[in-house]
């Protein structure tokens, strides 16, 4: 999706104000290597698994570095697709990469819930929080500090050992020290929202017996609000953007923006380079600071024809109005996920397991961060599919702007190798995280696409 969807805010991930792609985007799926929040400035053109490997899209192992779940193996050029689109060997090389990648997918994809439901259902989130003293501000501090560092402390070693798998499929760019001052800068960003949402959280709790409410109407406006600050806040803090010089790449994209009724105020370059070899390009912001951004890989990798391909399938975001939509759908299961969060941790018996007499009582945040969590693996699947929709929808307006199946698949293809993901990646897999469809559907729809006579 476009990168104005709000679905990257808040996350410190460089990703800003949605999911920019390659024809693509990258994987909402929390990866391994991301530790406790992504923090690869990217997202490329494919969804990746819960550690870091392309599972679907056409594009993009995120910059951070992602990998990929067990499941089956699966053949290379589907019934949808061509095995002529890629040869043994290039899928043989993907393949490899998300059985690489396998174990350290397993343990990340798991430490962080275990560590939630270990603390959250014991007496231990209670005692780690209380530890912090005994006022009610110093627990709602001690609250979110432990539950945006002690994540991160678990998650750096499959984030890291994720890294040197992807690196060795050519994938990392950027050094230790720059990965490391990701994390950072990730957790920078977590911990100041994440201290803000609970002190707004048991400030209401404490005050009235509705507080549900309003923290539901809390939760929905901050969604909203994050989608629209994201590219302005977020997005610098992990790459840096320059326009593109004048020339005919960059009339072309204006063009092209122009000829679907797209205003955007200009096009930028982003660094992308300094951390991976993703290719990507996606349309970031609202009105009058909306802009097109084109990773500098992208730019040195693929055709001018093909760089059209990737920024028509991000226009089809806006033109079709993705992006508020997602906002405002966003906005409603922020809210809803409130309501039903409210249920679960006023529960008495959960509380009892919490150790705590009331959810009032700050020490409960490990309960309500273990209820989150199992609601949010939950939804993920429903999440992915509706999305898998949208970007083919997406695809469709890209090919009718362009007119150029041809090109559409060389684009795809070039992707595709360029992030060793597999063109047809195990079913469950992609069922599960797969936010796009995988490289084999959408080269099929190029394929079957009508041409002008």
């Amino acid at each position: 999706m476009t990168r104005e969807d709000g679905e990257g805010a808040g996350r410190g991930d460089g990703r800003g104000d949605g999911q920019g792609d390659g024809g693509a985007d990258a994987a909402d799926v929390p990866a391994a290597d991301s530790a406790g929040g992504s923090t690869d400035g990217s997202a490329g053109g494919s969804v990746v698994g819960p550690a870091g490997v392309p599972v679907d899209g056409s594009a993009g192992a995120s910059a951070d570095d992602r990998a990929a779940d067990p499941a089956d193996d699966s053949a290379a050029g589907s019934a949808e697709g061509s095995p002529a689109d890629f040869t043994a060997e290039e899928v043989a090389r993907a393949r490899a990469l998300r059985r690489a990648a396998v174990p350290v997918a397993l343990g990340g994809r798991a430490a962080s819930p275990a560590l939630l439901l270990a603390l959250g259902l014991t007496h231990g989130g209670a005692w780690l929080v209380g530890a912090f003293g005994n006022g009610w501000a110093v627990r709602v501090v001690g609250a979110a500090v432990t539950l945006a560092v002690l994540p991160l402390l678990l998650g750096l070693p499959f984030a890291a050992r994720g890294r040197v798998v992807r690196a060795r499929f050519g994938l990392v760019t950027q050094g230790w020290a720059g990965w490391a001052a990701d994390q950072a800068r990730g957790l920078a960003i977590s911990l100041p929202l994440l201290t803000g949402a609970l002190f707004g959280v048991y400030a209401l709790a404490g005050t009235t017996r509705r507080w549900w409410a309003w923290a539901a109407l809390g939760a929905a406006a901050v969604t909203v609000v994050l989608s629209f600050l994201a590219p302005l806040v977020f997005e610098p803090v992990f790459n840096r953007f320059t326009p593109m010089a004048p020339g005919p790449p960059r009339d072309a994209l204006l063009a092209l923006a122009a000829r679907d009724g797209v205003a955007v105020r200009d096009v930028l370059v982003a660094d992308a380079s300094r951390r991976t070899t993703a290719l990507n390009a996606y349309v970031s912001g609202f009105g009058r600071t909306r802009r097109i951004v084109v990773y500098d890989t992208l730019l040195t990798t693929a055709e001018p024809r093909e760089v059209e391909l990737v920024v028509a399938h991000e226009l089809g975001h806006v033109v079709h109005r993705d992006v508020p939509r997602g906002t405002a759908l966003g906005a409603l299961g922020s809210a809803a996920g409130v309501c039903v969060l409210a249920a679960l941790v006023t529960w008495q018996p959960l509380l009892d397991l919490a150790g705590v007499p009331r959810f009032a009582d700050p020490r409960s945040a490990w309960l309500l961060a273990a209820a989150a969590a199992l609601g949010g693996a939950v939804a993920g699947p429903f999440g992915a599919a509706l999305s898998r929709r949208v970007e083919t929808r997406a695809d469709r307006h890209a090919l009718a702007l362009t007119s150029a199946p041809a090109s559409f698949i060389a684009m795809q293809r070039r992707l595709t190798l360029a992030n060793v993901a597999e063109p047809d990646p195990p079913r469950l897999l992609h069922l599960l995280w797969g936010t796009h469809p995988t490289p084999a559907a959408r080269i099929a729809l190029a394929r079957a696409w009508p041409t002008k006579p």
